[in-house]
């Protein structure tokens, strides 16, 4: 008999893990003025990947732990860590909601069907990150860092932001795809949503 809770309790400790590994050592870390960046990385792929194969909750709080600790450790992005911890939750719980509460991914058997609303999970959850990441990071570094800094990196966050959305949505989806079988058969498929127990 198996305990699906410890199972997704560890699954979510697994995609808080690559998330930060993929984060943190996988970026192509862009330099900006005052002493700030923004990067290129597959980060939020994982944290989609990890709502659409956990749900929203999970998946969010996944990608949120793995992004917000390499935040933390990386002397550049430390003081985004609450931005980040908010943002990647976000991700998580937007994806999770039309997955599988609007597309009840889990439970359809149409391989195009399931590709579909986990393809349109992943454009929300990305969708929302491409606005508001840059939004916020204005925002904060007007009251952190200064006004000049913020206007002169917010056009890159959003160029940033929009690459990683396309290249995260990309790999999510084909992934996720690829990995349904697998989970099927190895017990680590969870049916979410409309009739889980």
């Amino acid at each position: 008999m198996r305990n699906e809770k410890i199972q997704k309790l560890v699954m979510t400790g697994v995609f808080a893990a690559l998330s930060y590994v993929i984060f943190t050592f996988l970026q192509f870390k862009i330099p900006l003025p005052g002493g700030d960046a923004t990067s290129i990385h597959l980060g939020n792929a994982v944290c989609v990947l990890g709502a659409l194969i956990l749900g929203g909750p999970l998946g969010g709080i996944g990608g949120a732990i793995g992004m917000t600790i390499g935040d933390l450790l990386d002397p550049v992005y430390v003081i985004y860590a609450p931005k980040t911890f908010l943002l990647k939750l976000c991700i998580g719980l937007i994806t999770g909601l039309i997955a599988h509460r609007l597309g009840h991914i889990t439970y359809r058997t149409d391989k195009k069907q399931i590709a579909l609303w986990a393809l349109l999970a992943s454009v929300g959850g990305l969708l929302f990150n491409v606005i508001f990441d840059p939004l916020l990071g204005y925002v904060y570094k007007i009251y952190i860092i200064g006004k000049p800094a913020a206007e002169v990196s917010l056009a890159w966050n959003v160029a940033s932001s929009s690459i990683n959305a396309v290249t995260s949505t990309i790999v999510a989806v084909a992934v996720y795809t690829a990995l349904l079988p697998a989970l099927k058969k190895s017990g680590l498929f969870f049916q979410i949503g409309r009739n889980a127990s």
